[in-house]
């Protein structure tokens, strides 16, 4: 019998009533987002933080910058699958929190095999990363640039346990309807990321001029800076602390760390095959020439800023449906998907409508859009732009169905799904598109369109029917 302060009778209230089926549909949306916003909010400022190593590293030259970039290809994707893998906690802890019996239990075992799973999947982060400079020897990277980026990696693997880690409380406030916590924390991370930065790189207040490594020691202080906030905050709470979510963490619980696994490989698995798919476009498209692939790379980098705020929504969305399938509501469950793809596909509208005004404006972000010496990057930069406000809906939605299903514990079939619309249809149509027909650069892009959109009408047919298949409890 444990002896932690917390009997497993006791309960802990679902945040905003989740469990009720006679609340209004505006009380969702209220919910929703109130979760999303700071969630995307947080995704925007993380972006912020990325950019920033690049703004400061840029200055050292083209080969460093060179490095960097290569460097963050490698890191950045098996991070992100980690991050999907940990994933599995959300759904698992937001269940537990709408079925109310033995919640602090529950929530608290998920937790903490989510922070040995944060340990294990650092780990294999790391791997990946000091294994990045043969890698890269192999594909024929300039052994400069590889050297480089080997040696900034070697320092920045050691960041991979602590972000993975903070991500998995991260999870945890969000499902205690603390979200804005993340957007906090996050402003902390881009200020100690460019102070660590200014300070690392260039030797100023008296430190040494590391250069590379200097930025790569400064997001390592970063991400440990991300984990104690969120720790101290989380301490400090009241509300927060009564899930003694750090105490006895030593003790294995394998059957609860098997569940994660079973979940969160899928997400690993999908995160992999859609930034697959996107790393596959740059390479299509760098084959057709370095003008297409700067123009790409331009157009990409808006797209990913715009995807953000689904991606928050979904996140929201996991929540949500997991705390109302907890409480058993089916109602719940279906007002949390209207408020979703509501939110989503005005966001949607937003940003297309912005791509298609002013285009010129946003890609001036990154280019200079006056000289004459960009015409032609500017030109194809703004075809690929009209392309991505025309599948603004469809990314959106593949990302919150995702999140929706996620909610359910659906996760595997849903992979399957993004499989065949990422890969069959997608990938498929980018090379015929881009490499058999005059289309060039634009084909990629209407192939990566189309994956969006068979993966978005797939995993939309599998929510449609997800009571007929069986995926929402029933209540008890």
């Amino acid at each position: 019998m444990s002896t932690l302060p917390h009997t497993a009778t006791q309960t802990v209230p679902p945040p905003g009533d989740a469990g009720s089926d006679t609340r209004p549909l505006r009380t969702e949306f209220a919910a929703t987002a109130r979760l999303a916003i700071p969630l995307a909010a947080a995704n925007l400022l993380q972006m912020a933080v990325y950019a920033i190593d690049v703004i400061f590293v840029a200055q050292l030259g083209t080969q460093q910058l060179a490095a960097i970039t290569l460097a963050t290809s490698v890191y950045g994707i098996s991070l992100w699958c980690s991050l999907g893998l940990i994933g599995a906690v959300a759904p698992m802890a937001a269940t537990a929190l709408g079925r109310g019996r033995h919640a602090l239990r529950e929530m608290r075992r998920s937790f903490r095999m989510g922070l040995w799973m944060s340990l294990f999947a650092g780990l294999a982060v790391m791997a990946v990363a000091l294994g990045g400079e043969p890698l890269m020897n192999a594909t024929g990277q300039d052994p400069v640039v590889a050297r480089m980026a080997g040696e900034y990696l070697s320092v920045l693997s050691f960041a991979a346990v602590p972000v993975v880690a903070a991500n998995v409380l991260r999870i945890f406030v969000s499902t205690m309807d603390r979200a804005v916590i993340a957007t906090w924390i996050t402003v902390l991370a881009l200020l100690v990321n460019t102070t660590g930065n200014w300070i690392l790189i260039f030797g100023n207040l008296g430190a040494p001029a590391l250069g590379l490594r200097g930025a790569a020691i400064a997001s390592v202080i970063t991400s440990l800076a991300v984990l104690a906030a969120y720790v101290a905050i989380i301490q400090s709470d009241r509300r927060m602390r009564r899930h003694y979510l750090f105490g006895r963490l030593w003790r294995p619980d394998w059957q609860r760390l098997g569940e994660i696994w079973k979940i969160g490989l899928p997400i690993a698995a999908i995160t992999l095959a859609e930034g697959g798919l996107f790393g596959a476009a740059a390479f299509l498209t760098g084959a057709l020439g370095g003008l297409q692939l700067a123009a790409h790379t331009v157009a990409l980098q808006l797209a990913a800023l715009c995807f953000q705020v689904p991606f928050g929504i979904s996140q929201a969305a996991t929540i949500r449906v997991g705390i109302h399938n907890g409480a058993g509501s089916r109602e719940g469950v279906h007002r949390a998907g209207i408020a979703v793809l509501a939110l989503t596909g005005a966001m949607a509208v937003i940003f297309a409508a912005l791509m298609l005004a002013a285009p010129r404006l946003l890609l001036s972000i990154y280019i200079d859009t006056g000289d004459p010496a960009n015409a032609s990057l500017l030109a194809l930069a703004m075809a690929f732009l009209l392309i991505a406000a025309g599948f603004q809906l469809f990314d959106g939605a593949q990302a919150v169905l995702a999140g929706l299903l996620r909610g359910l514990a659906d996760t595997r079939v849903p992979f399957v799904m993004a499989v065949i619309g990422y890969w069959l249809f997608g990938f498929a149509a980018a090379w015929l598109l881009g490499f058999h027909t005059p289309l060039a650069g634009k084909g990629v892009w209407l192939g990566l369109a189309l994956g969006l959109l068979v993966t978005s009408i797939l995993l939309g047919w599998r929510w449609h029917r997800r009571e007929r298949l069986g995926l929402v409890m029933k209540p008890d």
